[in-house]
């Protein structure tokens, strides 16, 4: 098999456009910002069919099951280990906030910051609750579930579908055949818009570097920097030992997502990669019903790298606004952000509405302290959003390996090729 020149890669050429990007957003600020819609357009047209790629391989991994029993066993390990994966990122932030101290120094009074920038995010905090959230992942319609991009929604007229195809058995064969097909032609629309990878890459960091600036992270470098090593920390040790009890290799897996790594540090979004991440799990010997199952909603309940956020953050603000944290109110923080990182899942701004939740529910710690870090979330929101992204790949592997279905001869027959 030829290997293709290294400047005809993927993960080549979008390291160039992130690299192109910086050194313009840099260098020409003013002209850089133009460069917005470039990224907004690609990122659009992922997400136009991210949908109908969660609802073809959901319903086509669910229908090729033995029984309905398999489906219970999968999504139950699968809610398990989201649970206890985010408790363990949760206290993982909780105690490095402690060791690394970011906020020490700052001495800010609360009354005196402008809390307006904030209203966006505290109005959908108000608004977020388990009630509420139960309510909007059932869709007004079916085509609706779709239309509105909510990727709980999708997941659950996808399950009941998958479910009804599989009892009605060989006469629901041919709809089998032809979602199946049809999955097949929205993967392949995948790989066309692949190839525009690197220039919405160059688009979103040349807008992202022109409008906030390098020097903008000036003064929060301490907490950036504490945060990017508290992101590589978790990786190689958390996912490192569970990566190890699985039999498969940490170091050759991230290898083999580094496009999708390298298209997230450009876009600042892990939905992108959502259909490519898929694609190469099963590749990876994961079985296509575990990975429908796993990955999207795994993009709501298994944000490990946005959990790590929040309790850093939150640290951060009670520092730098010298609020006194007591163990138990360290406690129930633990405990409070394992529902609002749930109960926020599909919100716009996520991250930062599961941050406000938690703080208004515990209001121990100022909200308006969130003024301080507003400004350098789109820098760190990377971060998170490539250890969501790994997460959620390892996420598939694990509940396979419990499950019993996961094919290591493949992974080593597809690493092998890649290397």
């Amino acid at each position: 098999m030829n290997k293709k020149p290294f400047y005809k890669e993927l993960y080549f050429q979008v390291l160039i456009g992130i690299l192109a990007g910086i050194a313009l957003g840099y260098f020409a600020p003013e002209f850089a910002v133009k460069f917005k819609p470039l990224g907004d357009a690609f990122i659009k047209l992922i997400a136009m069919i991210i949908g109908p790629i969660i609802f073809c391989t959901i319903v086509v991994g669910i229908a090729g099951m033995k029984d309905m029993r398999e489906l219970g066993q999968v999504g139950g390990k699968a809610l398990i280990y989201f649970f206890v994966m985010s408790f363990i990122a949760l206290a993982f932030g909780l105690i490095w906030g402690h060791i690394v101290q970011p906020g020490i120094g700052f001495n800010v009074d609360p009354a005196t910051l402008n809390t307006s920038s904030l209203t966006k995010y505290t109005d959908g905090a108000k608004n977020v609750n388990l009630t509420d959230f139960a309510m909007n992942i059932i869709p007004s319609t079916f085509a609706g579930a779709f239309s509105s991009g909510n990727v709980l929604a999708i997941l659950l007229v996808s399950i009941l579908f998958g479910c009804s195809l599989s009892v009605i058995g060989e006469k629901g064969k041919p709809v089998y055949n032809f979602i199946d097909s049809v999955s097949k032609v929205f993967f392949h629309n995948v790989h066309l818009i692949s190839k525009l990878s690197s220039i919405g890459a160059f688009g979103a960091i040349t807008y992202t570097i022109g409008a906030y600036g390098l020097q903008s992270l000036i003064p929060l470098a301490k907490f950036i920097l504490g945060f990017y090593v508290l992101l590589i920390l978790f990786v190689i040790i958390v996912y490192g030992i569970i990566a190890k009890i699985c039999g498969v290799s940490l170091i050759s897996y991230l290898r083999f997502i580094k496009e999708e790594l390298l298209i997230i540090l450009g876009t600042g979004s892990s939905s992108v990669v959502l259909p490519h991440i898929m694609e190469k799990l099963e590749r990876l010997g994961c079985p296509k019903s575990v990975i429908a199952l796993v990955v999207p909603s795994g993009y709501s309940f298994n944000l490990n790298g946005t959990n790590l956020y929040m309790t850093m953050a939150i640290i951060f603000i009670a520092q730098a606004t010298n609020t006194d944290l007591s163990l138990t109110n360290q406690i129930i923080l633990l405990v409070v952000a394992m529902l609002t990182s749930k109960g926020a899942a599909g919100v716009t701004g996520a991250a930062f509405v599961m941050l406000t939740s938690t703080l208004i529910v515990l209001p121990v710690v100022p909200v308006a302290g969130m003024v301080l870090i507003l400004g350098i979330h789109r820098f760190v929101g990377t971060g998170l959003a490539i250890v969501n992204l790994i997460g959620n790949g390892i996420a598939a592997i694990v509940v396979s390996v419990w499950n019993k279905s996961f094919n290591r001869e493949l992974m080593k027959k597809t690493l092998s090729e890649e290397l």
